[in-house]
C-alpha cells in the first residue's frame, strides 16, 4: 500500500478507531484516565509529523499567485466567518456546542486539504504554497473571532488564559518549533528529504490514535451528546455545501483557472479539527461536549469530502478534457 491509498482509506480507519474506542470503553470504563494521559503526546506527534508536511519556510511562495491569495483570505478568513457567525444564530444556546463548532470552523485546514485536492484534480503545488499561510493566520486571528462571536460571559469562562496558553505553547508552540528545525535540516542536504516522506506516514495512524483515545476516555459524552451532534449535523453538511459554492463564486469573479477554483474548494470545505484540539481539550470541566463536537464534524467533513470528489468535477469546476465533462455531452441512446 502507498501513502496516498492509506489516504484514500482514512474514512474508514477512523471510523474503525472510533467504535473500537467506544467498546474499550464501555467495556473497561476505568481505562479513561490512562487514555487521557496517552492522549496528549500523541497528539503533540500527530501535530508534529503533520506540521512537518507544511512548507513553514517558505510562506512567500503562496504570494507569487496574488489572484488565488487573494481568492484564500477572502473565503477563509472573511467569508466563513461570517456564515460560521450566521450558523451560530440557528444552534441551541450551548456553549460547549457552540464553541466546538466555532472552533473547528473557523481554522481552515492544512493536512488532508492537499490529499483532497490532489485526489480532486486541483492544483497541488498551489495548496502546498498557500498552507503555511492559511495555519499562521488561523493561529493569530481564532482568538479575535472566538472574542467577537462568544459572551463575554463564555469567553472568560472557557477560555482561561492561565489554562489555555499552557496547552497552546506545550501542544501546538513545540511541534511548531520542531517542524520548522526539521525542515530546516531536511533543506540542508538533498539526501535528507526522504525524512519528509516517512513523516508524512503518520499523520492518518496517528489521527486514529487520537480519535480512538477520546472514543475510549470521554465514551458517556460521546453517547450523551448523540441528540446534540444530530442537532449540528445540519450545520456541518450546510457549511460544506455553502463552502463550495462560495469557492465557485470567488473563483468566477476573480478568474481562476478552474484548477484553482478546485483547490480554493477543498481549502474552504475542509477544516483543522486536529489543531485545534489541544485547545478543546484543555477545558475546564463541563466543556467536554465541544471535544466531541470537533471529533464529530471532522467525521461528516471526510464523508463531504468524498461527496467533494465527485460533485466539483462533474457540476462546479469542470476542467476540459476530463471523461466527466465529456460523458455529459454524450446524448443517451
Amino acid at each position: 500500500m502507498d501513502r496516498l491509498s492509506l489516504e484514500r482509506r482514512q474514512v474508514w480507519i477512523y471510523l474503525a478507531a472510533i467504535v473500537g474506542g467506544l467498546v474499550l470503553g464501555s467495556v473497561a470504563p476505568g481505562i479513561g484516565p490512562r487514555f487521557e494521559a496517552l492522549l496528549w503526546p500523541v497528539l503533540a506527534a500527530l501535530l508534529y509529523t503533520t506540521f512537518v508536511q507544511v512548507p513553514l519556510l517558505h510562506v512567500r511562495d503562496a504570494f507569487r499567485d496574488g489572484r488565488f491569495v487573494l481568492a484564500i483570505l477572502l473565503g477563509n478568513f472573511v467569508f466563513i466567518p461570517l456564515l460560521v457567525w450566521l450558523a451560530l444564530q440557528f444552534l441551541p444556546d450551548d456553549p460547549a456546542l457552540r464553541l466546538g463548532v466555532l472552533l473547528v470552523l473557523l481554522v481552515p485546514c492544512t493536512d488532508w486539504f492537499i490529499t483532497f485536492t490532489q485526489l480532486g484534480r486541483g492544483s497541488t503545488a498551489r495548496a502546498i504554497a498557500v498552507t503555511p499561510l492559511n495555519l499562521l493566520l488561523q493561529l493569530l486571528l481564532l482568538p479575535a473571532y472566538l472574542w467577537l462571536m462568544l459572551p463575554a460571559a463564555d469567553f472568560s469562562a472557557a477560555l482561561k488564559t492561565e489554562e489555555m496558553l499552557p496547552a497552546a505553547l506545550v501542544l501546538i508552540g513545540l511541534p511548531l518549533v520542531a517542524a520548522v528545525l526539521t525542515e530546516r535540516w531536511i533543506e540542508a542536504r538533498p539526501e535528507r528529504t526522504v525524512w519528509r516522506e516517512r513523516l508524512g506516514w503518520w499523520p492518518v495512524p496517528l489521527l486514529a490514535v487520537v480519535v480512538f483515545l477520546i472514543a475510549g476516555a470521554q465514551v458517556g459524552t460521546v453517547l450523551d451528546a448523540g441528540p446534540v451532534l444530530l442537532t449540528v449535523l445540519p450545520v456541518f453538511v450546510g457549511f460544506l455545501l455553502v463552502a463550495a459554492l462560495l469557492a465557485r463564486s470567488l473563483s468566477h469573479w476573480l478568474r481562476l483557472p478552474l484548477d484553482a477554483g478546485r483547490t480554493l474548494a477543498f481549502s474552504l470545505g475542509t477544516r483543522n479539527s486536529f489543531v485545534v484540539l489541544p485547545f478543546a481539550l484543555a477545558l475546564p470541566a463541563g466543556w467536554e461536549t465541544t471535544v466531541v463536537v470537533i471529533v464529530f464534524q471532522s467525521l461528516v467533513e471526510l464523508f463531504g469530502m468524498v461527496f467533494y470528489l465527485w460533485w466539483l468535477p462533474r457540476h462546479l469546476f469542470i476542467l476540459p478534457g476530463d471523461e466527466t465533462a465529456i460523458s455529459r455531452r454524450i446524448p443517451k441512446q
